[in-house]
Parts: C-alpha cells; sequence; structure tokens
C-alpha cells in the first residue's frame, strides 16, 4: 500500500483542503494550456497529475506517458489512476538511456524534482534530446542556499538558487519564469515578497 510522506502527495489519502496538495495541484492547472500531443510527466508520482492531463487535454494529447523511480508509486498509480492514454512506467530521470527508452514527446512536465537529484545536468540533457522541436518543458522547483549545500528538508539533496534554477535552461530557444505562492503563480517578482518555488516554461 502507497503511504503518505512529506514528500508524497497522495489526494485520496489527503483533506482536499490539504495546502501541499492544492500547490501541486495549482502547478498542473497551470501547465494545462501549454500542453499537447505526446506528453511526459518525470517523477510523476502517485499519477494523479498524469489523469488530470489525460481529461483536461483530451482532445489535445495523444498520449500520456508517467515515469517515476519507485516500483511501488508506479503500481499505485497504474491500479488508481488508469485510462486509455495514460502508461505508467518505472524510470530514472538521469538515465542517460531514458530518452532511447521513451522517444520524443511535444510536451515534457516536471514538477519537484530537480531538488532530488544529485545530477541535475544530466536530467535537463535528457529532456532537451526528448523535446521535439517547438516543444513546451514545464518545470518546478523549491528556492533554497544552492546546490551541494545542506538543506533541512529531509528528501532534498539540496535545493537550487534563484539563480542556478533559471541558469538550467540555457539550451532552450526561450523561457518564460513564474513563482508561486500558494496555488497562484506570478510573472513579476513584488518587492518584499518571499518567493519560494520557481516555475519555468521552456521552448525548444
Amino acid at each position: 500500500m502507497l503511504e503518505l510522506t512529506e514528500e508524497r502527495v497522495v489526494p485520496k489519502l489527503m483533506k482536499p483542503t490539504n495546502g501541499m496538495l492544492l500547490e501541486h495541484l495549482a502547478r498542473y492547472y497551470f501547465a494545462t494550456p501549454y500542453i499537447y500531443g505526446r506528453v511526459l510527466d518525470i517523477a510523476c508520482g502517485a499519477g494523479y497529475g498524469c489523469h488530470m492531463i489525460a481529461k483536461e487535454r483530451k482532445r489535445e494529447v495523444t498520449e500520456v506517458i508517467g515515469v517515476d523511480i519507485d516500483p511501488i508509486t508506479i503500481r499505485y498509480a497504474n491500479r488508481e489512476y488508469n485510462h486509455p492514454k495514460i502508461e505508467f512506467r518505472v524510470g530514472d530521470c538521469t538515465d542517460p538511456n531514458l530518452p532511447e527508452q521513451l522517444g520524443m514527446f511535444e510536451t515534457i512536465i516536471s514538477f519537484e524534482t530537480v531538488e532530488h537529484i544529485e545530477d541535475d545536468q544530466q536530467f535537463i540533457e535528457n529532456v532537451y534530446q526528448m523535446l521535439s522541436p517547438g516543444g513546451k518543458f514545464i518545470i518546478s522547483s523549491p528556492f533554497g542556499q544552492g546546490r551541494g549545500k545542506p538543506t533541512t528538508e529531509p528528501f532534498h539533496v539540496h535545493q537550487l538558487t534563484q539563480q542556478e534554477f533559471e541558469e538550467l535552461f540555457t539550451a532552450f530557444s526561450s523561457v518564460e519564469f513564474y513563482y508561486q505562492r500558494g496555488v497562484t503563480f506570478e510573472k513579476t517578482q513584488r518587492e518584499g515578497v518571499k518567493y519560494y518555488i520557481g516555475m519555468a516554461v521552456c521552448t525548444k
């Protein structure tokens, strides 16, 4: 049985007013207008986001692939969020063979992933290889003390600074940055307001 932890969002085990749940759902709703074609959700977790995409963009998407490193989580996703357009797979986002295994996508999303991995450069390189020309990559990450620096979050390897986060996407033709506060997203940071989570919409 899939268990609820500080880092795992399982909507069916959470109250609908849970702040973390609402923030995670908001990211998928934010990404919805950009999503089309063949879609990849890296670190898809319990699978609810893939299901949201398949239902909300049923006319725009041809297939949704959800990938997560944890086999138990993928088994849960297959059981709870089965859909004709969705396939869930076990995979490592930093595996150099991932592009060959999964193929090309018009849209790739990955929320709250990069802080969990050592080799964020390989992760971004994999994404770039799998993204079709003109395709969209939407990603979020909490800000912190920087790459290689300790963090108070037990499940995080590190948390990038805002500058480090923005520097991940230099290979893309264009990038738009947003900043999440609760369930809202702001394009411009307001003076005196602390922003903890960044969101990037990247076009290849």
